[in-house]
């Protein structure tokens, strides 16, 4: 898991998120108020919802283009199996991780779990290889 996940609120906007997400090299970003999951924003959100809908990145807030709840999560203490299960079940490559007050802590993404259950596998790998700059 990763336990620095970024989040934001709803309000930011979604050219801050995506700067976010470059400078921090992530795929996704939590959404949240006042300390509770208002949802998941993926770099599939911002194509798709944003620029795909000619909206303006930098008016758009991330609010209205997050994937919402019912986001699918993991507890804390969820196994990886859990989270391989899940992601396969609802096709989604990252998931939040929640507490049981419904604040975010973290994200499992797929390379997450393909670096704990295969360390050696390609997916690994690639999840562990630096960011094409």
């Amino acid at each position: 898991m990763s336990l620095d996940a970024i989040a934001v609120e709803p309000m930011t906007s979604v050219a801050r998120a995506a700067h976010l997400m470059r400078d921090q090299d992530v795929g996704g970003v939590l959404v949240s108020y006042d300390r509770d999951l208002f949802g998941m924003l993926t770099d599939r959100d911002i194509v798709i919802r944003t620029v795909a809908e000619d909206r303006d990145p930098h008016t758009t807030r991330v609010g209205s283009v997050c994937t919402r709840p019912p986001v699918v999560t993991l507890a804390p203490e969820d196994t990886t199996d859990h989270a391989a299960e899940l992601m396969r079940r609802y096709a989604v490559r990252r998931l939040p991780v929640v507490e049981g007050d419904g604040s975010p802590v973290g994200i499992v993404s797929l390379s997450d779990l393909a670096a704990a259950e295969e360390p050696d596998s390609p997916l690994a790998d690639i999840g562990r290889a630096s960011p094409d700059r």
